[in-house]
């Protein structure tokens, strides 16, 4: 099997998590790297505090990165964290300009939705016939991921759809629990509402809930109303690595996707 040990690196707004990954099992082979997103985040620094933690792993081989932000023909659009110097770059034509590395890129959320999928709760979903998945990171924002029979519909950006008249992340976030002080049935409240509509508008066969607050399911699932089957998400913060990684070994070896 090609590929079988990927870097996979996930960029965020405040830090950027690099481990190795044994794809076939999705398991980091140590515990990751974490830096600080570089401030300003253009991408001249972005690819600078990469090209390092890969001189610091001796990490030769490919490397699979998530990124957030909408990703189409390899140029990317609407960056949300990181600036708007990136918007309209041919991300691995300037990757070619700070990194040897051989590089495959996906946005962030799709990343770790393709690590459930194929490795953790959507995995008996990951096929034809499987029906609709959404997978939604909540946390400083919503990040989505849909499948359908076992296929990704790349850059969703379901936590921007108008929602009781504001954007869904302004309203459902698990940072708007915190920062307005919501008890688990006002915030559970919210969050089952816009389950209730992403229903309507996808039918989804399942949903699998990610981020921080997923650690917490028990508190928030028994208070939600839904048709849909819903599960909490299995890899946690390792699943945008893994996610990267895995999209850069089926860039590779499609057959083992």
């Amino acid at each position: 099997m090609k590929k079988q040990h990927v870097l996979g690196i996930d960029i965020g707004g405040t830090g950027i998590k690099a481990a190795v990954v044994d794809i076939r099992q999705g398991t980091l082979l140590e515990s990751p790297v974490y830096v600080a997103t570089p401030q300003p985040s253009n991408p001249q620094a972005i690819l600078t505090a990469i090209r390092k933690i890969i001189d610091d792993l001796g990490w030769e081989d490919g490397v699979g990165c998530g990124f957030p932000g909408i990703i189409v023909n390899g140029r990317v659009y609407l960056v949300n964290n990181l600036g708007s110097e990136w918007e309209g770059v041919d991300f691995k034509q300037e990757w070619k300009r700070y990194i040897t590395n051989e590089v495959s890129m996906v946005n962030d959320a799709d990343a770790a939705a393709l690590a459930e999928m194929h490795l953790g709760a959507g995995r008996r979903f990951n096929k034809t016939g499987g029906g609709v998945v959404i997978t939604l990171t909540l946390g400083t924002g919503i990040g989505s991921g849909i499948f359908v029979d076992g296929y990704l519909m790349p850059n969703t950006e379901l936590g921007l759809l108008e929602f009781e008249g504001n954007m869904a992340e302004k309203t459902v976030a698990t940072v708007v629990k915190e920062r307005e002080d919501l008890s688990w049935q006002g915030w559970s409240s919210r969050l089952n509402r816009y389950l209730h509509a992403l229903e309507t508008y996808f039918s989804p066969n399942l949903f699998i809930i990610g981020g921080g607050i997923s650690e917490s399911s028990e508190k928030f699932f028994p208070l939600l109303t839904l048709k849909t089957e819903i599960r909490a998400a299995q890899l946690g913060n390792q699943a945008g690595i893994i996610g990267a990684a895995f999209h850069y070994s089926i860039q590779v070896d499609p057959k083992f996707g």
